[in-house]
């Protein structure tokens, strides 16, 4: 079983670089990288020269957008399952073996997904209590794109990225392109299931909630409410997505915590946009 690991980098390096030394450390080893370079100039070239004789390594350029980055890797691949590793997560020592595992004893199961914490136990929004099969109203609590492992067949079968979403895609939907290609793949009939026990690594993002965060949520939210709409949920389960997140404000309101209650109205507001399809 042989693993085809698609990472779209840009502006990072020293994540990178501890990316590919956990890649090192893996107790499997049947897996290639293919690493789709964003960036301007050469910053990559040397580093992925160190790590040629360590690893299965393609190095390859295409134009900005994540979503395009991997749409571009994913004419390279030559492995059985198929990963989307962030260019500043990293994998246990063991992770690959654990999936390759997971596929091996359950040959019905067509994707896995993870959850992740910032390997010191820290994480971020709310992960499905205990492992599952994925459905389209539980995908958005069971998934995120680094911690994906699909089969080839679903690859093949689900096609392309949406390339108007996700990070750089230079549209107001700046992410969710993941949940949109799981909720494409399982209306083809795929089977996915969410592991608790399945946990990567990747920083903690949202411990604060200045400006830059309250911006980086608006694209994030704003990707969600597009995603929904894309894949035609019904009416009355937006209103429901967003009551929890309006029973915030009021608490952080109550509580005096001003920055937190304007980060959650920032959240609603811009999955609203999101669902109605007309950036403001």
């Amino acid at each position: 079983m042989k693993f085809s690991l698609v990472l779209g980098t840009l502006g990072r390096t020293e994540e990178l670089v501890r990316f590919l030394n956990h890649l090192v450390g893996q107790t499997y080893r049947d897996f290639e990288l293919i690493v789709v370079d964003q960036n301007d100039d050469d910053r990559l070239v040397p580093i992925v020269a160190q790590y040629r004789d360590k690893l299965d390594i393609e190095h390859m350029r295409c134009e900005r957008g994540l979503s395009r980055s991997r749409n571009a890797g994913l004419t390279r691949i030559r492995g059985n399952i198929v990963a989307f590793p962030d260019d500043d997560c990293w994998y246990p020592p063991d992770l690959l073996e654990k999936v390759a595992s997971i596929f091996a004893t359950s040959p019905d199961i067509d994707g896995i997904t993870g959850r992740f914490t910032d390997g010191e136990g820290r994480s971020e929004g709310r992960w499905l209590s205990h492992s599952m099969p994925l459905t389209r109203y539980n995908v958005w609590r069971g998934a995120i794109s680094f911690s994906i492992f699909l089969r080839r067949r679903v690859v093949q079968s689900t096609g392309k990225f949406n390339e108007l979403l996700g990070v750089g895609a230079g549209t107001a939907w700046g992410a969710s392109e993941e949940t949109d290609y799981l909720l494409r793949s399982m209306h083809l009939g795929f089977k996915l299931h969410y592991f608790y026990d399945l946990v990567l690594h990747h920083p903690v993002k949202s411990l604060s909630f200045d400006a830059s965060a309250c911006a980086r949520q608006e694209k994030y939210e704003a990707g969600i409410g597009r995603v929904m709409r894309l894949n035609h949920y019904p009416f009355w389960y937006f209103p429901l997505t967003c009551l929890r997140t309006c029973a915030g404000v009021g608490v952080a309101l109550i509580k005096g915590r001003f920055p937190q209650a304007r980060f959650k109205s920032v959240s609603i507001r811009a999955r609203i946009t999101g669902w109605r399809g007309k950036p403001g």
